[in-house]
């Protein structure tokens, strides 16, 4: 009776996805620091507002930019690279005292590094240590920036309720560092690196495989096709309705309708507990369902909990809003990044979801700065949030659009697209 070998892929998994958990986590802060940032240094809301904006771009460019160092150089390097890039900006964050400071130690340190350690690593590593269910492991990747949120983010706030947002930073910085250490011992970038192939694949490689792994498309000539545009802008209005609107102003917007900062900060906390639950169930559906389908009902139920944002003002229905909104906080990930691998190939992966990610942060980093813009003009965030449900539904229009439901018995099939 012969005894399976344990594969590396799932070393590979855990090693992902402590290293996405403890990047994505620092993504959270500004929600926690903002109020703080105001009253130590006395800058307004829009102006600090633009900064978390400054990093979301950066955050985003470092999507396709570590999209195509992975892609050459392989994930290990570009994590220890990313990661190294937040150590230092998490470091310098704690002795900033001018404003221009925080822009170039949020807006580019940790911009570029959280973008680096991203989403776009996450989708890439599964493609390439995976032939079946990789839209489970998309998920899961999806669920440790969630996991991210549950264990830091409260954290984070009683610890600047209690000591000040520096101690919430000094508790990031941590945890950054500690996460180094499994990436270098532990991390490799290919199967082969081991002696393996990816899972799911037999031990003769179908040429239908092989085409797969091989096929790419230029990014040249996908900016020339509707799908990478339907895909790219419905995927703006993704960023601008989670990391950009509720990612960076919820809390505040939460405690400025009564709500503690711990309170608001527990919300966050549900949210992404059931983010994890949401985006595991979307990565799962994923693998079997037409992807189109699946990100109009997570569009237009994340429009239907955004509307009821503005008149909720009671601790449960707070927390009703999160549980609600987490099951799709992320869930667009994984149909996301399927569509993109099926329609210009595995190779390119790297490079054009980087680009479709970076699409994301633009509407996040919109959000973001109009969401202080108008905190500072109207004094609330009621229109943002209307404004947020409207993209929504948009956006179950657009994916309607894509040529490919990217279904496994459609990709079993698919020829590579003519230029």
């Amino acid at each position: 009776m012969s005894v399976r070998r344990f594969h590396y892929a799932w070393v590979i998994v855990a090693v992902t996805f402590v290293s996405l958990l403890a990047a994505q986590a620092v993504r959270a802060a500004p929600g926690v620091i903002i109020i703080p940032l105001e009253s130590d240094f006395g800058w307004d809301r829009a102006t600090v507002s633009l900064a978390v904006a400054f990093s979301l771009i950066t955050f985003g460019l470092g999507g396709p930019l570590g999209g195509n160092l992975i892609d050459r150089f392989g994930p290990r390097r570009v994590i220890l690279a990313g990661q190294a890039l937040i150590v230092v900006g998490l470091a310098a964050m704690l002795v900033i005292r001018e404003l221009w400071q925080l822009y170039i130690v949020w807006g580019i340190f940790i911009g570029l590094g959280t973008g680096a350690v991203g989403g776009v690593l996450g989708a890439t590593v599964a493609h390439r240590w995976f032939r079946k269910n990789q839209g489970v492991v998309i998920g899961a990747f999806g669920g440790a920036t969630s996991a991210g949120q549950l264990v830091f983010v409260p954290a984070m706030a009683a610890l600047t309720v209690g000591d000040g947002w520096r101690a919430a930073i000094t508790l990031m910085l941590a945890a950054g560092v500690v996460m180094i250490f499994p990436v270098l011992l532990f991390m490799r970038d290919r199967p082969a690196d081991v002696g393996q192939k990816p899972v799911g694949e037999g031990d003769v490689v179908s040429a239908s495989e092989r085409a797969k792994d091989a096929r790419a498309t230029p990014m040249r000539l996908a900016l020339r096709t509707r799908d990478f545009w339907l895909l790219a802008v419905s995927f703006f209005i993704c960023g601008y309705t989670s990391n950009g609107l509720i990612g960076t102003h919820l809390i505040p917007h939460a405690v400025e309708h009564g709500f503690t900062a711990v309170t608001a900060a527990s919300a966050v906390g549900v949210m992404g507990g059931m983010n994890i639950v949401g985006t595991l169930a979307s990565g799962w559906l994923t693998d079997r369902y037409d992807n189109r389908k699946l990100l109009a009902a997570y569009y237009g139920f994340r429009a239907l909990s955004l509307m009821a944002l503005p008149i909720i003002f009671e601790a449960q229905w707070l927390y009703i809003f999160a549980f609600v909104y987490g099951l799709d906080w992320i869930a667009t990930v994984p149909p996301t990044a399927n569509l993109v691998a099926t329609i210009y190939g595995r190779r390119s992966l790297g490079t054009i979801y980087g680009w479709v990610f970076f699409s994301h942060m633009i509407g996040a980093a919109t959000a973001a700065y109009a969401g202080g813009f108008f905190r500072v003009v109207l004094g609330d965030y009621h229109l943002m949030f209307i404004s947020a449900a409207a993209m929504g539904f948009i956006a179950v229009a657009l994916t309607q659009g894509i040529s490919t439901s990217a279904k496994p018995e459609r990709m079993a099939g698919l020829e590579p697209a003519a230029p």
